[in-house]
């Protein structure tokens, strides 16, 4: 996830200093029909889709018989001109350019709204928020008996059986699925050998990616295993739970996950290595972003089924690992491939989770309010959390 500089002073400002009162004005609401990706439009790149020519804004969404209770925004929560003077911020492109907007409270979908190139059909790309859906994938393993908690910290190499020990760098039996879901595997591969291994993309096929990254690391060492973003760390997760599972990992996250929570619409691309993508290259509409989100706030529950250990949750969310990106404000941590913050409202502090991915993908869970924001862009600064928290959190506090 590539985020420019600015953030940190646009976030963190607010993030740290605590919000007050944001003056409200009214915004048109939509047509009564959200927009949809006509059937040649769904198969062009997203770059090449034209821009909606109004907004749609709806604070009263249409129930699609998805899976989505939706509710009416003002009379089941939230302050409407709050968030309907957002919507029409991010209609005027005051933010960037970002392309849908989703409100969920208390299992009630209240508002949705999308802009530019977003439609309510599309798959919109997730950049990492990729390995936000990879973690909760571990984390069904988990609930299904194929991995304990206890695995979380057993070395990673002992779910890979067709690797050859006698060639992997020293220390790399340090590296357990705890330390890498954290970024802190100590994988240090140098730009000039990752080149070189994906010159030869036949020796990275199945187990063989570990078997390389293993191979051409820097040693792992106490030092290493700080906390580094990125570096193919996710790809050794998706190994392990394609090691793990009956069948194959792509059929497991779509038989027990996407299938469970009725997402069809959807793009999953595949690795080098014939393994779905683990940390990037997936595909979602927003609706279904809403339901990843439901699975976090619900303690790993969709309609009553416990599809996520709600003790691996429960590690998933919590500030495990401190990031050390200088755009990233002093108070966020990460978890395992989701981020926490403590966002103040007036006098008390909410604790909230993120799924995240570059250009303006996140899913924001905050569980004491009951509240999921869904947004999706395709902005290069990428700044609008900062208004998004500030208008929205209060909107919903009362």
């Amino acid at each position: 996830m590539t985020i420019n500089s600015k953030f940190k002073n646009l976030f963190a400002v607010a993030l740290l200093s605590g919000f007050s009162g944001i003056a409200a004005a009214g915004a048109e609401e939509g047509d009564n029909l959200a927009p949809e990706a006509t059937a040649a439009e769904a198969t062009i790149s997203f770059w090449d889709m034209p821009f909606l020519n109004k907004a749609y804004i709806d604070s009263s969404p249409a129930d699609r018989k998805d899976g989505i209770a939706v509710g009416e925004l003002d009379i089941d929560g939230g302050n409407k001109a709050m968030v309907l003077q957002l919507a029409q911020e991010i209609a005027d492109s005051k933010y960037g350019n970002y392309d849908s907007l989703l409100i969920t409270h208390k299992g009630k979908l209240l508002f949705e709204s999308y802009y530019k190139r977003g439609r309510i059909n599309l798959a919109h790309g997730q950049a990492s928020a990729t390995k936000s859906y990879t973690s909760l994938a571990l984390g069904r393993a988990i609930q299904l008996g194929y991995l304990t908690m206890d695995d979380l910290d057993k070395p990673l190499v002992s779910f890979l059986k067709d690797l050859d020990p006698a060639k992997l760098v020293d220390g790399y039996e340090m590296i357990t699925l705890h330390k890498t879901l954290t970024m802190r595997s100590g994988l240090r591969i140098s730009e000039e050998q990752r080149e070189k291994l994906e010159k030869n993309p036949a020796a990275l096929k199945g187990q063989g990616q570990v078997q390389a990254y293993l191979e051409y690391s820097a040693p792992i060492t106490a030092e290493s295993q700080s906390y580094s973003y990125g570096g193919g760390q996710t790809n050794l997760v998706m190994q392990v739970l394609d090691a793990v599972v009956p069948g194959t990992a792509k059929d497991f996250i779509k038989n027990e996950l996407l299938d469970k929570m009725g997402i069809t619409n959807y793009r999953w691309q595949t690795a080098v290595s014939g393994l779905p993508e683990a940390g990037w290259r997936a595909r979602m509409t927003s609706r279904a972003m809403v339901k990843w989100g439901t699975l976090v706030i619900n303690n790993g529950k969709w309609q009553g089924e416990q599809l996520i250990s709600a003790d691996y949750l429960a590690k998933a969310t919590s500030g495990i690992s401190k990031p050390n990106e200088d755009w990233l404000p002093d108070n966020i941590s990460y978890g395992y491939f989701l981020y926490q913050i403590e966002v103040p409202v007036g006098d008390k502090s909410y604790d909230v989770n993120l799924a995240w991915g570059g250009g303006g993908q996140y899913i924001i869970t905050v569980e004491e309010l009951d509240l999921i924001v869904v947004i999706t862009g395709h902005d290069r600064e990428d700044t609008i959390i900062n208004q998004v928290l500030k208008t929205i959190l209060p909107a919903f506090v009362k």
